[in-house]
């Protein structure tokens, strides 16, 4: 009887495991997905605000300012526009981390995303990194400097921990989180 038993639990776990692992995988792989359509998307979105939104209200003689609130001729940083997005979002969490962040906010909140943001600084052609880290699914986007005005915003900034930005410099990463 305990043989049965044994052989039947065996069977029972061996049949979860076929059923229930695909399943999981699959879930993964569709947070995964979204991770790297949320990147993707936000990436487009910040480009297009940086080169050619700030580009053509500067000409105007509107600036870009972390200020921006109390100035009827500033707008918001491109960096501020992304958070100001992640804020407006309530199924995941979209933000901006890095190694030499001005914020401490914006500094990893794990040891795997340190971990993430040092495998783009080895690679920063590697576009995305997907990655599970505990009970969250997440993903980094390359975020480079892509305007001269991203350089020396960051130059300038008296919190700034690195003084020598320059434009295409890989500046950390856009980050979403999932939960699982």
């Amino acid at each position: 009887m305990i043989r049965k038993a044994g052989i039947k639990t065996l069977v029972v776990v061996f049949a979860t495991l076929i059923v229930a692992v695909p399943i999981v995988r699959a879930a993964d792989s569709s947070q995964e997905a979204a991770a790297k359509a949320v990147l993707e998307t936000i990436k487009a979105v910040r480009t297009v605000y940086s080169k050619q939104i700030i580009e053509q209200v500067k000409k105007a003689g509107v600036k870009p300012s972390e200020k921006w609130q109390g100035d009827d001729h500033a707008v918001m940083l491109n960096a501020q526009f992304v958070k100001a997005i992640g804020a407006e979002i309530k199924g995941f969490e979209l933000g901006l981390v890095g190694l030499q962040p001005i914020y401490k906010s914006n500094m990893p909140k794990t040891p795997a995303e340190t971990d993430a943001l040092k495998k783009l600084a080895a690679n920063p052609s590697q576009p995305i990194l997907t990655f599970a880290d505990g009970n969250q699914v997440k993903g980094l986007a390359a975020d480079f400097a892509v305007t001269k005005g991203c350089a020396d915003c960051h130059n300038a900034h008296p919190d700034s921990q690195k003084k020598d930005w320059k434009q295409g410099d890989l500046m950390g990463a856009v980050i979403v989180r999932f939960n699982k």
